[in-house]
């Protein structure tokens, strides 16, 4: 059987952080291979491994790698699949492995999530291929019902427990409470095209200008999409209204500045892949972090800052899973045939 996912490790000492993503893909039973290859030691192996794996049929790839971390750059060299980058703690709390992954050039995206989240790049390495396999989605959505109970059980395990002279414990008991879905009004939220492939979302109109760099690829890559200004701290409610009215999506991309609520906002709401564009804001802060450094279970697969166009391409590879065309004109856009 043919692995759907390989996981390569830049050193052996990365493999705890492996084994996190291990964990996942045994619980959703997705089959996998693992092998460690550096990009600087090993070059020539990276390459025979990537392109051999995807002529086999692999259908994502996830690099780990810490310190100058130039492994995922390097396996998306070789491959027209989406490649997901996992950044190590190694020195400086990661930041180094974090900037050498996310901050690709275009055409050549990264997925990356947080640093040493093994387990996040698992499921959204799931996310990528439920696209196409509806058993593997039912699953990703199980495991994220899993991650929900988990913080609710909690309130038990945990706060029940502290005895403290001034604390109410009973005070709105987590166990005894209904949680009732928020009511929206889809009729009130302009969706101009429902079924569009990919939902982009916005959350300043300052921002605007990145999104239209998403949707300037996404025409010339023929994938549908709609778009919408919204901000999930102002108008929640439409907010909220917005990602249902979109529950047709296959991908939803969030651009935002200024803490970039809005990934975070649609991953609550979704269990289809996130891709995550951090802007800079009018003071000239960026806030890269605040979208790639999300709790387990929720990934947002963020790209660099203010690279609207890198997160087309990584739809683009995303959907090329099963789509021959698509493989074809990002084989043309990496080698420099065409310009988009």
């Amino acid at each position: 059987m043919t692995p759907k996912i390989m996981i390569i490790l830049g050193s052996g000492s990365d493999i705890a952080v492996a084994e996190k993503a291990m964990d996942i893909l045994d619980k959703l039973e997705i089959p996998y291979s693992l092998k460690i290859a550096s990009a600087h030691r090993t070059p020539n192996l990276v390459r025979e491994i990537v392109s051999k794996g995807t002529d086999a049929g692999i259908e994502v790839f996830i690099g780990i790698a810490g310190l100058a971390a130039h492994l995922p750059g390097s396996i998306a060299a070789y491959t027209p699949r989406p490649v997901i980058g996992v950044p190590v703690d190694v020195k400086t709390n990661g930041l180094d492995a974090l900037e050498s992954i996310v901050q690709m050039p275009y055409p050549s995206p990264i997925a990356t999530v947080g640093i040493d989240r093994g387990d996040n790049a698992a499921i959204l390495a799931a996310q990528f291929i439920g696209l196409h396999n509806e058993e593997i989605h039912k699953k990703v959505i199980a495991l994220r019902k899993e991650y929900a109970q988990k913080v609710i059980t909690s309130n038990e395990s945990i706060i029940q427990q502290i005895d403290r002279p001034f604390i109410n414990n009973d005070f709105i008991r987590i166990k005894d409470l209904e949680i009732n879905k928020m009511e929206v009004d889809e009729s009130e939220i302009n969706c101009k095209n429902k079924d569009a492939e990919v939902a982009i979302i916005v959350g300043r109109q300052t921002d605007v200008g990145t999104a239209k760099k998403i949707t300037k690829i996404l025409d010339r890559l023929k994938i549908s999409y709609d778009m919408k200004v919204v901000c999930p701290i102002r108008s929640n409610k439409k907010f909220i209204s917005y990602v249902k009215c979109m529950k047709n999506a296959k991908i939803f991309i969030g651009v935002s500045s200024n803490s970039s609520q809005v990934t975070g906002g649609i991953v609550g709401l979704t269990a289809r892949p996130v891709i995550g564009v951090p802007c800079t804001n009018e003071n000239g802060d960026d806030y890269m972090l605040t979208t790639v450094s999300m709790p387990p279970g929720v990934p947002v697969a963020t790209v660099g800052i203010n690279n609207g166009k890198n997160a087309a391409v990584l739809a683009g590879e995303i959907f090329s899973i099963d789509n021959p065309e698509i493989v074809q004109v990002l084989e043309k856009l990496k080698d420099k045939k065409i310009n988009l």
